[in-house]
C-alpha cells in the first residue's frame, strides 16, 4: 500500500518468485464476527473472491453485508506460492491482493456481491486503484464455478453500458476461474476494524450499478 515502488507488467510464471511451501500464519477467527477465517466452513456456505485495489478497505465493504459468514485478505490469480506481503509488493508475484468472501446465499446472492464489487471501486484503470500503482491492485473476480461466471460476465457487461453512459473508459476487470487463495498475514486481517483511523485509497466510479 505505501512505500513501494511496484511492477505493472505481470510476470510471466518463469519469473516470479518461488515462494515456499508453509503457508503465511493467519488468525483462526474474524476480529469483528468471531467467526472461523478458515475452512472447514458451514456446509450451506458459498464462497467468492474479488479483487478491487486495497484489500484493507475491500474486506470491509463485504464483512459489513448481512448474510456474509466471514471475511479473508489474500492473495489469489499469481504463481508464486504462499508469498509474503512484501514479494506481492514487488509485483513479481503475478498475484492481487484479494478478498475472499463466505457467504450464506439464503442471506445474500452472489449478485447481491458483484453489485458491491462494482460500485466499490473503479473497474477501468487497469494495474491500479486511485494512488495505488501496480500489478496486485487489479480489478479482478475469480470464479468458483460457471454460474459465478455466467453472472459475472452478465454484470461487466451491464455496468460497461453505464459506465460508458457516464464517459468512463473500458472496463479491465478480469474474470478468470478462482485459483488457491492464499492468507495474508495477520495484521493485515480486518486491518479497518483494528485499526479504524487507518487510511485505504479505495475509491469507486460514482456510477451506481443495476444488475
Amino acid at each position: 500500500m505505501f512505500g513501494y515502488r511496484k511492477n505493472i507488467v505481470m510476470p510471466t510464471p518463469d519469473s516470479a518468485l518461488p515462494g515456499r511451501q508453509t503457508p503465511i500464519q493467519a488468525p483462526d477467527r474474524h476480529y469483528v464476527n468471531g467467526h472461523p477465517l478458515q475452512p472447514p466452513f458451514p456446509a450451506n456456505m458459498q464462497q467468492a473472491i474479488f479483487g478491487l485495489g486495497c484489500f484493507w478497505g475491500a474486506e470491509r465493504k463485504f464483512w459489513q453485508i448481512e448474510g456474509v459468514y466471514t471475511t479473508a485478505a489474500g492473495y489469489s490469480a499469481g504463481y508464486t506460492p504462499n508469498p509474503t506481503y512484501q514479494e506481492v509488493c514487488t509485483g513479481m508475484t503475478g498475484h492481487n491482493e484479494v478478498v475472499l468472501v463466505v457467504f450464506d446465499p439464503a442471506l445474500v446472492s452472489y449478485q447481491d456481491l458483484l453489485k458491491i464489487f462494482w460500485e466499490a471501486h473503479d473497474p477501468t484503470q487497469g494495474m491500479r486503484q486511485g494512488n495505488d500503482v501496480g500489478t496486485q491492485y487489479r480489478s479482478g473476480i475469480y470464479c468458483f464455478n460457471d454460474e459465478q461466471r455466467k453472472l459475472a460476465e452478465k454484470a461487466l457487461t451491464a455496468y460497461q453500458k453505464r459506465l460508458k453512459e457516464a464517459g468512463y473508459p473500458a472496463i479491465t476487470t478480469e474474470i478468470k476461474p478462482a485459483a488457491p487463495f492464499y492468507y495474508a498475514e495477520d495484521y493485515h486481517q480486518q486491518y479497518l476494524a483494528k485499526n479504524p483511523h487507518g487510511y485505504c485509497g479505495l475509491g469507486g466510479a460514482g456510477v451506481r450499478c443495476n444488475p
